[in-house]
C-alpha cells in the first residue's frame, strides 16, 4: 500500500500544480528578462554600426574632395610636393573610410538583430522541462 494517506496525497495535488504554475511563471519571467536584455545589447550594436556608417560618410566625402583638389592641382602644377602631399592625404582619407564603412556593414546584418541566447535557453528549458515531465 501507498505510504501517504489519500486526504493529503489530495492536498498534495493541488499544491504541486501550484509549485508548478509558479515555477513556469518565473521561468518566463526570465526567458522574457534575458530577451529584453539581449535586444537592447543587439539595439547598442546596430547603434554603433550607424554611427561608424555615418563616420565613413564623412571620411570618404573628405576622401572624395582632396582626391578631386588633388586632380586639379596636378593638371595645374603637373609635378610638385603640394599635389603629392595632397594626393597621399586624399588616400589616407579614402582608407579610413572604407574601412569604417567595411565595419558598419558586418554590423548590419540581420543575424545580429537575432536572439541567438534567448532562444538556446528556451530549447534547455523545453529539454529540462520534458525530462521533468517524463521521470
Amino acid at each position: 500500500m501507498s505510504a501517504v494517506p489519500p486526504s493529503t496525497f489530495l492536498l498534495g495535488i493541488p499544491g504541486l500544480l501550484a509549485e508548478a504554475l509558479s515555477g513556469v511563471g518565473d521561468l518566463i519571467r526570465g526567458e522574457i528578462a534575458l530577451l529584453c536584455h539581449e535586444m537592447a545589447a543587439n539595439l547598442r550594436c546596430m547603434v554603433i554600426g550607424l554611427a561608424a556608417m555615418a563616420g565613413a560618410a564623412v571620411f570618404s566625402v573628405v576622401g572624395f574632395l582632396i582626391l578631386v583638389d588633388t586632380l586639379v592641382k596636378w593638371l595645374t602644377i603637373v609635378v610638385g610636393s603640394e599635389a603629392l602631399s595632397a594626393l597621399i592625404d586624399g588616400i589616407a582619407f579614402l582608407v579610413i573610410g572604407i574601412v569604417l564603412a567595411l565595419a558598419a556593414k558586418r554590423r548590419f546584418s540581420l543575424d545580429g538583430l537575432m536572439p541567438t541566447r534567448t532562444s538556446r535557453q528556451l530549447r534547455q528549458d523545453a529539454a529540462v522541462i520534458k525530462e521533468h515531465v517524463d521521470a
